[in-house]
């Protein structure tokens, strides 16, 4: 079974210096019919203006995973981390027992794109961590960047979730096997494709279940988040 979130149908929110789509339910946007996908609780699309940001709020027992399209985001939070995160490249915080951060678009002239996912852990009252990944530098197709156990040299996460950046050429195809008993979310983020024959463009999203694989095609190039998940 495949389920498709269109970019046009997710919950948006016009703050002016942030433009946002919601795949799940979030602040102020609620709907029963889209809550969250297995363990995966938040999947948000932004767009920050320039000298923007969130200021620092708090988290706790939630896995926080941002990746940037496009721009740059400048992230500070109680550990004493200080980072500036770069397109292709991923951050991860778990929040665990409690953390405070906040994300700012550095830019005085440029917006930031980015999507946050938030998970939810398979641990509660953790001491909070930090790390980041990428950006992308593999010709692979399928990268690996988040797992239970640092495989591959992703980053460790207290999931049971693998998360890999898909990056398809123009005329790529490949084909992901899921296991007996998991599922998967591809959130494209750039470009255009099919994914098990459903036709998808950048913002759109596909839930799959009961699937032995996931196929994806593309004529002009493909860019997807893709988790494999309980």
């Amino acid at each position: 079974m495949i389920t498709i979130r269109k970019s046009e149908d997710r919950g948006q929110a016009d703050h002016g210096w942030l433009q946002a789509k919601h795949s799940f339910s979030f602040a102020e946007y609620y709907d029963p019919a889209h809550m969250h996908f297995r363990s995966l609780r938040v999947i948000n699309e932004d767009r920050v203006a320039a000298g923007h940001g969130f200021p620092p709020h708090p988290h706790r027992d939630m896995e926080i995973l941002t990746y940037v399209i496009s721009g740059r985001l400048a992230h500070r939070d109680s550990m004493g981390n200080g980072r500036v995160i770069e397109p292709g490249q991923l951050q991860y915080m778990s929040a665990g027992s409690g953390v405070q951060h906040s994300e700012m678009n550095p830019s005085k002239t440029d917006p930031v794109h980015l999507l946050q996912i938030w998970i939810v852990p398979n641990e509660r009252g953790a001491e909070p961590r930090y790390a980041e990944w990428g950006p992308v530098g593999s010709a692979a197709p399928l990268t690996l960047v988040a797992s239970p156990d640092g495989q591959e040299g992703s980053m460790s996460i207290r999931a049971d979730m693998r998360v890999s950046v898909l990056r398809l050429e123009p005329g790529g195809t490949l084909t992901v096997p899921i296991a007996a008993g998991r599922h998967a979310w591809v959130q494209v983020f750039a470009g255009e494709g099919r994914v098990n024959g459903q036709a998808l463009v950048a913002g759109d999203a596909a839930g799959i279940s009961g699937e032995a694989a996931v196929e994806f095609g593309t004529a002009g190039g493909l860019e997807a988040l893709v988790f494999d998940l309980a």
